[in-house]
């Protein structure tokens, strides 16, 4: 039985920009099919900051893989255990926070890719495949082309370590989480601000040398976030779903106060 197609992957492999919809208050099936309506490649389905179980996260991604975006489940660093029971029930990626060195990056590859790259366990035939019988083998290795990996960026030490993560065999994105950097690195909230750049323009060098993906997240305004897509950033945390709903019912109430 053939793979679910990963929209992300194939967006990225032509050198699109991959557009994430965070999940942290949506629960339920319609959920991929609201971020797909709307114009998303890919959910980020958040377990680290999200009052979000296992169970949720692969209730959505089970429906998601044929709705046309990609489930992608972050989970807590010290959680990795998580990220391999929700790759067994749907999810087709996984993001890990605060990974500052490359030792850190190479256990998250050991979790989440088949031997011989990695250590994750065959539990039997993934929702990736319907369910449906596949060879072992055959389906492991294809797995490991499929899933997406991302390790997240968010210190001045990862920053430095950014081309040693990148070499990681098995890591397929360095996603900078540029609301942890800014407070690790002493300016909260100010994503514009030049040490912020260089260390985008750091991170994406990295990425280049070695043919990964530049990510950008926690930058949601129309100034900034257009520089550092220039820079290279192409799988992209377009914003979150209470944001999304907030700003919606905002415009619409505004409006109808408007007519009092």
């Amino acid at each position: 039985m053939p793979i679910m197609p990963n929209p992300v992957r194939a967006r990225l492999a032509k050198g699109g920009l991959a557009l994430g919809f965070g999940v942290h208050n949506l629960r339920g099936s319609a959920v991929g099919m609201i971020a797909a309506a709307s114009g998303f490649d890919w959910l980020f389905i958040d377990m680290e900051h999200g009052a979000m179980s296992v169970d949720d996260a692969t209730r959505i991604s089970i429906a998601a893989l044929t709705q046309g975006v990609t489930p992608i489940v972050r989970v807590c660093k010290d959680a990795l255990f998580e990220g391999t029971r929700c790759l067994d029930n749907g999810a087709m990626g996984v993001v890990v926070p605060h990974v500052d060195t490359a030792a850190e990056a190479a256990a998250v590859v050991q979790a989440y890719r088949f031997p011989p790259t990695g250590m994750r366990s065959w539990g039997g035939p993934p929702f990736a495949y319907g369910l449906g019988a596949v060879a072992p083998a055959e389906a492991q290795a294809e797995l490991n082309r499929e899933i997406l990996v991302a390790c997240m960026i968010e210190t001045p030490e990862a920053v430095a370590n950014a081309a040693a993560i990148a070499a990681v065999p098995g890591v397929d994105v360095l996603l900078i989480g540029t609301s942890d950097l800014t407070a690790t690195m002493g300016i909260a909230g100010q994503v514009g601000h030049p040490d912020v750049r260089r260390a985008y323009e750091a991170v994406g060098a990295a990425c280049a040398q070695h043919g990964k993906v530049l990510g950008m997240g926690g930058v949601y305004d129309e100034k900034v976030a257009p520089e550092y897509i220039r820079l290279g950033a192409r799988f992209i945390l377009g914003g979150s779903d209470h944001a999304f709903v907030m700003a919606g019912a905002g415009a619409r109430a505004s409006f109808l106060r408007g007519l009092e």
